[in-house]
């Protein structure tokens, strides 16, 4: 495979994990978890279950996840036949395998363990903000595989309060995903349109309680990216920031109508697609400020003829 063809397809391999992970949302947001039943690989006890409701949607999800397991392994084997020993790129790749095997075993126990459906136990709450995290990882990956598949750069040395600005960015974002989790377990498990008992439960159950942090960090992601925005110094840095700063914006903007909209489906999965590329955004965006072009032979001998 060609350098071109190889960045090509680790986009489409990125691009193919975001549906994924939109789709686990739908499966969660409509409750269909329990469509295989504990039961993991199959579903149902069969290989190819009756494709109705719940089970049609897990099945589904299923299927596209496992599509997505082969496809990052084809992405290895490619990079590892295009580039040599130590690159960047390789080291990025294997935490890509290692992420996709993650969700993979995360998936399994959720499954088995039947923390799916109506279930609320403190077993599911948390397994369930540590596989969108797990995610992120896989994500993060994917992206400085794309990242270091198409230049030729080396690590240059940034001052020690941006480091921190930068690493300080990555953990809220992370908060931001897991809490955001949660806050999307509560709104399925007790809808705020809920009525009698649902509503009694929801007063007191702790998922509920947690909604308040969720929107909390998202202002302190607002306050991060403008800072990330204006230590931003290289113009493709600086473009990259300013796609931050839109899509938290976009985000707050998303997160305030859902909560006026009673969370619509719709919403929801909006709300998980463009939290997605705001983190590939910010992984790529501290790639290009941790890193430096090098000069190629070729363009050295053309500065040197000139």
């Amino acid at each position: 495979m060609t350098g071109r063809r190889l960045i090509g397809y680790a986009w489409t391999v990125l691009a193919f994990t975001v549906v994924v992970i939109v789709g686990g949302a739908l499966v969660r947001a409509t409750g269909s978890g329990a469509g295989c039943g504990a039961s993991w690989p199959t579903c149902q006890g069969t290989v190819f279950p009756a494709m109705e409701g719940a089970t049609a949607i897990e099945f589904s999800h299923r299927l596209i996840s496992g599509v997505a397991l082969l496809a990052v392994f084809g992405l290895i084997w490619g990079v590892f036949r295009a580039k040599a020993k130590g690159h960047p790129a390789r080291r990025a790749v294997v935490w890509s395998g290692i992420a996709i095997v993650g969700e993979a075993l995360i998936g399994a126990v959720i499954v088995l363990a039947e923390w799916v459906a109506d279930d609320s136990s403190v077993a599911r709450s948390v397994s369930v903000p540590l596989h969108l995290v797990n995610t992120f990882l896989l994500l993060a990956a994917l992206t400085l595989v794309i990242f270091h598949l198409g230049r030729d750069v080396r690590t240059r040395t940034i001052d020690r309060q941006t480091l921190w600005l930068i690493r300080g960015a990555g953990l809220v974002f992370i908060l931001i995903a897991a809490t955001g989790a949660i806050t999307a377990l509560a709104d399925t498990l007790f809808p705020k349109g809920g009525a009698g008992g649902a509503m009694a439960e929801t007063a007191e159950h702790f998922l509920t309680d947690l909604r308040i942090v969720h929107p909390i960090l998202a202002v302190g992601a607002a306050v991060v990216a403008l800072s990330l925005w204006s230590r931003s110094g290289a113009e493709a840095s600086r473009r990259t920031a300013t796609v931050i700063v839109a899509l938290v914006g976009g985000q707050i903007a998303l997160g305030f109508l859902n909560v006026a909209l009673d969370v619509p489906l719709v919403l929801q999965l909006a709300h998980l697609l463009v939290a997605d590329i705001m983190w590939i955004a910010l992984i790529w965006l501290a790639a290009e400020m941790r890193t430096e072009r090098v000069e190629s032979d070729r363009t050295l001998g053309h500065h040197v003829g000139a």
